[in-house]
């Protein structure tokens, strides 16, 4: 399974070398070209399946990188300081197993143990800045000779498949990798040029440069989102629910949504019987923030297939929302040409 492969690889930030392999040796078969440009994206084109005078450019992204540790510091005693790659709760991060550097270094991040905290303490959220990563050395010399100051760490996650249920690591954003893999397999009346993109984590940056290089008249950006749909006290909508469909974006923290984008594919979603939800407006941020600025502007929307506890060491998805997922983007891009209004406003 490609979302296996891509989940268990390891892509921090800055690092996306094992994700973008898997990809050009996913996709090469099917694409009439691709490079890698100067920051690391992987840009690839479909060419329209019929010519109609010039064909439309539609850019879909899907960013390769994950958020993780980098290390900042190594201890006397061979302990590792390290600083969050992209948003990660400290909370969630106490007794984790890690991988260092290329060599997958096993480690696991230890903070003081609890029969040592003081009341106090024991309140209080432990901060980043008290955490370490051990990898078992006896000392600085010992930690120096396997790992250095700026080596990445990922979790280290095993794939799982239960039934329809995913688990696995970052599926923000190796699921909408996933996705672009597939769209890529198909032609179109427009011509696709599809970026797997770098650094989305740290602010969009992949997106920036691609989007720019290659002028699209429409941006699509496709994620793993937030899905919070566990019990609660209060009567609150979530931002997705699991097992209902791919989550459009109206609006978050980078973009707002072209509104013929959003209705296009509502409708798309209706005609062709695929269950679809409306994200929660107002919360986090896609390759969609970058594209819709660059250059003249590019109408932009999101499309996203939702997982449970993102940016965590492990997230939880379902497979019928993946495969929903592909199957309405697939459909909307069938319909692009004809039925969005190009150069209308």
């Amino acid at each position: 399974m490609l979302l296996q492969r891509l989940s268990e690889a390891r892509g921090v930030s800055g690092n996306e070398d094992e994700v973008r392999a898997i990809l050009i040796e996913e996709i090469r078969p099917y694409v009439d070209d691709w490079k890698v440009d100067s920051i690391g994206n992987l840009i690839a084109t479909v060419r329209p399946k019929q010519e109609h005078g010039v064909a439309h450019r539609v850019l879909v992204t899907a960013h390769m990188d994950e958020v993780g540790l980098m290390v900042v510091h190594i201890e006397k005693n061979g302990l590792l300081r390290f600083r969050p790659v992209g948003g990660i709760d400290p909370r969630i991060l106490p007794g984790k197993r890690v991988l260092v550097g290329r060599d997958r270094l096993p480690g696991v991040i230890g903070l003081k143990p609890i029969h040592l905290l003081t009341a106090e303490e024991e309140k209080q959220v432990v901060k980043v800045e008290q955490m370490c990563v051990d990898i078992g050395a006896k000392d600085r010399d010992d930690a120096a000779s396997v790992v250095r100051v700026g080596d990445v760490a990922t979790f280290a996650t095993a794939f799982l498949q239960q039934g329809k249920t995913l688990i696995g690591k970052a599926f923000d954003d190796r699921a909408g990798c996933a996705v672009l893999a597939e769209l890529v397999k198909e032609r179109y009346e427009v011509e696709l040029v599809a970026a797997f993109t770098v650094q989305e984590e740290v602010g969009l940056r992949g997106a920036q440069v691609a989007a720019y290089a290659v002028e699209p008249e429409i941006g699509i950006a496709l994620e793993g989102t937030i899905c919070d749909d566990l019990p609660r006290k209060e009567d609150q909508t979530p931002v997705t629910r699991l097992g209902h469909g791919p989550a459009v974006t109206v609006m978050d923290r980078t973009v707002i949504s072209d509104r013929r984008l959003v209705e296009l594919v509502l409708r798309t979603a209706q005609a062709e019987g695929i269950p679809c939800q409306i994200k929660g407006p107002g919360l986090g941020g896609t390759d969609a923030g970058a594209i819709h600025l660059s250059r003249r502007g590019v109408p932009s929307v999101a499309v996203a297939t939702p997982a449970r506890y993102i940016h965590t060491p492990v997230s939880v998805m379902n497979l019928d929302d993946l495969e929903h997922t592909v199957a309405l983007m697939k459909a909307v891009l069938h319909r692009l040409h004809s039925d969005f209004p190009w150069g209308e406003r």
